[in-house]
């Protein structure tokens, strides 16, 4: 079964990269050529017409596949020209070796002066997987120069300057049109900063077999939409509302009505058996007006919350909540009920305030939500998402969806999820809202809820990109409420 695409940390790309150059008498070399070549194929592949082509390459391994692409291009009879930042002249050995193949051809390398000549494609083979830092002037230089040429990049491996492990640019960092990995795919390069850097991503395994190491060490794996059939299997013929779950939409407090809304019907569309929602009096009539199969209910107090928890299966909890005493009040009901529940928007922050384990929960924080889950700053979510999310998830004894660019989803002892989908039309109001009652009708439909989880934010993130075929801004969460039903259904 589908299981998405292993992504794999720096550490793990070395080890198989190792084990790859043991089987060939420990000649990295070899290894190196294959990149090269695999990189001129692309090239050919993709730019076929590319008649002039620049090459910035660094001083380490990733610079020496730079300088083997650039011998076959040279070979092929095109116009090639090499650069290095200035002080940055091939030092490891295998580099070394790779541009003395390169000048024995006949090429020439120059130190890079400040301006590109005119050229039809850039191959970006300045920095590869090991760059944790911020480059030096010299190749920031560079860098802005590849970013200001106008001209398509193909990057090596990993943008230079993109964190491949946490996928953070700390500095300067080249904006790619395609990047080509070599052996395995890295894990940072799918969320993120990395996202408007990487372009398209492949990869060359460089016929190395790694079937016998790969899912033992893999950190993460990548979903796109066709994983979805995995989790989302048809219905029985012999079935009814009681199968497919009762959920609980708790929030809505004064004038915020909508997002409970939003929540209780994406619940429905994603195949609750039933669905009400717990509000304030003054939202009931628009919930029945708009939706009238939302068993809406006025509620005042947590004594009146009680009777409806007894009935639910799930529990989506937090759209519209508030933080003030009656949404205070509703989320210390539902987390002393212990009933399954996904918690979102104002019931994080209260969570934030008063932090426990709630292995009965699914979280969806955004990056300003974690970081109050965590008690740091937003920056820091953001600056290693995968350690944040594997921490909120330890911390919290339950599976996590970090929201945002390749959003990840962690539970403790799983391997994450990396979400191939969305598009930045979501980040608007009530896009969570709907991701929480979408995760809410998996559970209630018996998903585990790790695997609700996930597949809640692959098929939220899928229908927005779907909705968004008309365009990405004025992208309402409502307008998701379609694609929602079709992608249910796969």
């Amino acid at each position: 079964m589908n299981e998405g695409m292993a992504l794999y940390d720096v550490d793990a790309v070395r080890s198989l990269e190792a084990q790859a150059a043991a089987g060939l008498d420990g000649d990295d070399f070899i290894l190196m050529r294959r990149a090269g070549e695999a990189a001129w194929r692309y090239v050919l592949q993709h730019w076929p017409q590319a008649q002039r082509i620049l090459v910035a390459c660094g001083p380490g391994n990733n610079g020496g596949d730079g300088y083997v692409l650039a011998r076959h291009a040279l070979a092929a009879g095109r116009e090639v020209r090499v650069l290095h930042a200035p002080g940055h002249a091939p030092r490891s050995g295998l580099c070394l070796r790779a541009e003395a193949e390169f000048t024995a051809a006949g090429g020439r390398v120059e130190p890079f002066d400040g301006g590109l000549a005119d050229t039809d494609l850039i191959v970006d083979a300045l920095f590869g997987i090991g760059l944790s830092r911020v480059p030096d002037d010299d190749t920031a230089a560079l860098i802005a120069a590849i970013g200001r040429s106008g001209v398509a990049v193909l990057a090596l491996d990993v943008p230079s300057g993109i964190d491949a492990d946490r996928g953070t640019a700390p500095g300067a960092a080249v904006r790619a049109m395609r990047t080509l990995q070599f052996i395995a795919a890295h894990a940072g390069l799918y969320t993120g900063d990395a996202l408007d850097h990487a372009g398209s991503t492949d990869v060359a395994d460089l016929d190395v077999d790694t079937s016998a190491y790969a899912d033992g060490r893999a950190s993460a794996r990548l979903v796109a939409r066709d994983v979805l059939s995995r989790w989302l299997q048809p219905r029985p013929r012999n079935s009814h509302k009681g199968r497919n779950g009762h959920v609980l939409c708790v929030g809505g407090d004064e004038g915020l009505g909508g997002a409970i809304a939003l929540c209780a019907e994406a619940a429905l569309r994603c195949g609750a058996g039933l669905v009400s929602a717990a509000t304030r009096a003054t939202h009931t009539g628009h919930l029945l007006a708009r939706r009238p199969e939302i068993m809406a209910h006025a509620v005042a107090t947590a004594a009146e919350l009680q009777t409806l928890l007894e009935r639910a299966d799930i529990v989506a909890l937090g759209p519209g909540l508030g933080t003030a005493a009656w949404g205070n009040r509703l989320f210390e009901a539902v987390i002393d009920s212990a009933k399954p529940c996904v918690v979102d928007a104002d019931a994080l922050n209260l969570l934030a305030m008063s932090p426990r384990a709630l292995p009965q929960a699914v979280l969806t924080p955004h990056p300003g939500e974690a970081a109050r889950l965590l008690a740091s700053k937003t920056s820091d979510v953001q600056g290693d998402r995968f350690a944040a999310a594997q921490e909120l998830a330890e911390k919290f004894a339950c599976p996590i969806v970090l929201k945002g660019a390749g959003s990840i989803v962690a539970a403790p002892g799983e391997t994450p999820y990396v979400i191939a989908a969305g598009n930045p039309g979501m980040a608007s109001g009530g896009m969570g809202d709907v991701l929480t009652g979408v995760i809410a009708a998996l559970l209630a439909q018996g998903l585990p809820a790790f695997d609700a989880a996930a597949c809640g934010a692959l098929l939220h993130a899928s229908a927005g990109d779907d909705a968004a075929r008309e365009g990405e801004r004025g992208l309402l969460a409502s307008d998701l409420f379609p694609a929602l039903r079709k992608l249910a259904n796969p």
